[in-house]
């Protein structure tokens, strides 16, 4: 059983500001802002919409770039697991030595067993083919002209593999979870990468080599603008979830934040 603080220090304080459309979460560019032309969407970690951080984000990425911000529900409504069941086994997200012993593997592999089905449902397939609609309903309805998408975790995945789809014009990938590197070579918009200091799914190699391919397309056609930064003292998740109980981890997580708005203020 989850002890209350496994999981509290992972809720980001504040309420949503938002509210529901279509089963999406929204937040309406402020007042006064001066165009209606560009929109951000937020992809979601493994937890979606049930864990209000998203919404938190969505609300200050609208306020930061003065634009309309939406989450839609990749895993409509059912996602695989709640931070109850997830977070207390998973590395903390502000320690980096903080390290899976066998055990919690153990754990971590029957709990996927018990929600085989939740996680086939939310295999690429059907999450990307349900994030396309998504984007391309909201370009039609709402007349953007320009749509740039943030990803977490798994969200960030998901954003990798359609940025190379032109569906989207710009993304943020904050330490995604499973990637190809042919996939990161397919992308072909610009590209901002949050990453963690210590990370088992988006490793330092991995997270060298998807540099190097960017960086390879220097003075060539299929050059992309890019930017990869690091955050000492997180783990995989900090920008989703940050444990702001831990020193620095709320910097980081707003640093991210950041990140995220003055990116796509640069490219939408």
């Amino acid at each position: 059983m989850a002890c209350e603080h496994c999981t509290q220090g992972y809720i980001v304080p504040g309420q949503p500001q938002g509210k529901m459309v279509n089963g999406a979460y929204f937040h309406p560019a402020p007042q006064g802002s001066t165009t209606k032309s560009r929109a951000i969407v937020v992809f979601t970690d493994i937890f979606g919409l049930p864990l209000k951080n998203c919404k938190l984000i969505a609300d200050a990425l609208s306020s930061r770039v003065g634009c309309d911000v939406w989450v839609p529900d990749l895993f409509e409504g059912k996602p695989p697991f709640t931070t109850d069941e997830l977070v207390p086994i998973l590395p903390d997200t502000g320690k980096p030595d903080d390290r899976m012993g066998l055990l919690r593997k153990l754990r971590l592999i029957l709990l996927g067993l018990s929600r085989a089905l939740r996680l086939y449902r939310a295999r690429p397939a059907v999450v990307d083919a349900r994030a396309i609609a998504f984007l391309k309903s909201i370009r039609k309805e709402r007349m953007y002209e320009t749509v740039g998408a943030v990803g977490y975790c798994f969200g960030g995945a998901l954003a990798i593999r359609l940025g190379s789809g032109n569906i989207l014009d710009s993304i943020v990938v904050c330490h995604p979870t499973h990637r190809s590197l042919s996939t990161i070579q397919a992308i072909n918009i610009p590209t901002s990468w949050v990453c963690a200091e210590s990370d088992t799914s988006f490793t330092k190699d991995l997270r060298d080599e998807s540099e190097r391919i960017f960086a390879a397309r220097k003075n060539k056609p299929e050059y992309v603008d890019y930017e990869f930064k690091d955050y000492r003292g997180t783990v995989h998740g900090f920008a989703a979830r940050p444990n702001i109980a831990i020193s620095g981890l709320l910097e980081a997580y707003q640093g991210a934040l950041e990140q995220a708005g003055a990116w796509f203020d640069k490219t939408l």
